[in-house]
Formats: C-alpha cells, structure tokens, sequence
C-alpha cells in the first residue's frame, strides 16, 4: 500500500477556537471539514511544509518557531495509507482566507465532532480538547 506524508496545523486563536477547513466539493473527499495542510515537498522539512501550504491556502504567514507538535493521525484509506503530524500554532501573520477551500470555521475544542471530517483527523480532535 502507498505510504503518504503529509502535514496538518491547528491554528488556535486567541479565544481558544481551532480554525477548520472545508474541502472542495469537486476534489477528494469533498465537502469534508479538515485542518488545514498538506503534501510534505521533497527536501522540506514538516514545518517547512506548513508554513508553505499556510501561505497557500489561507494567505498567511507563520514562523517555524511558532509551530508546536501535538500528536499524529496513522490512517489506512482504502488505496493509500496517510501518515499525518499535525502542529499547533498560536502566532501568525494575516488574516486566514479560503484561497484552496470552500470556507473557512472557527470552531471551539469540544465542537469539532459535530463536523464532517476525513476519518483521519477525526481522531485528533480528542487531542485538541485534552489541549484547550
């Protein structure tokens, strides 16, 4: 089974909501609410890979010293199987816009399951809530 990598932030601001994105409804899983990320480039390193697609997709601008790890989501979809670190992040520059999604949420900890989410990040909402 293909192995893919990639990477995942949780934006929290300062009224302690986690930031989520919804999927385009035409590309995979579409339509699904997901933290935003994406594919790790060759030669990046994960932190460098979500400072890159937060600029991407959100048009902002994050430091890698500002990135925490929390945890990691390993999930078997039916062709490939996705292992995906996912960062925390507190401090960044600009105001988050849907550049690649089709909106943009911001949503309390225990608020989370209440989105249709890829089966992968489902798990990490625990996490944030133990977090905040």
């Amino acid at each position: 089974m293909k192995q893919v990598l990639v990477v995942a932030c949780a934006l929290i601001d300062m009224d302690q909501r986690v930031l989520i994105a919804q999927r385009p409804e035409n590309g995979e899983m579409g339509g699904l609410w997901e933290f935003p990320g994406g594919k790790i480039e060759n030669g990046e390193t994960p932190e460098e890979a979500i400072a890159r697609e937060m600029h991407e997709e959100l048009g902002i601008d994050i430091k890698g010293a500002c990135l925490a790890p929390l945890t990691f989501a390993s999930h078997s979809y039916e062709n490939f199987h996705l292992l995906m670190p996912l960062f925390i992040c507190r401090k960044w520059q600009g105001d988050p816009i849907a550049k690649e999604h089709m909106a943009l949420k911001w949503v309390r900890a225990n608020r989370l399951s209440q989105y249709a989410m890829p089966a992968a990040d489902k798990p990490l909402i625990a996490h944030l809530c133990d977090l905040l």
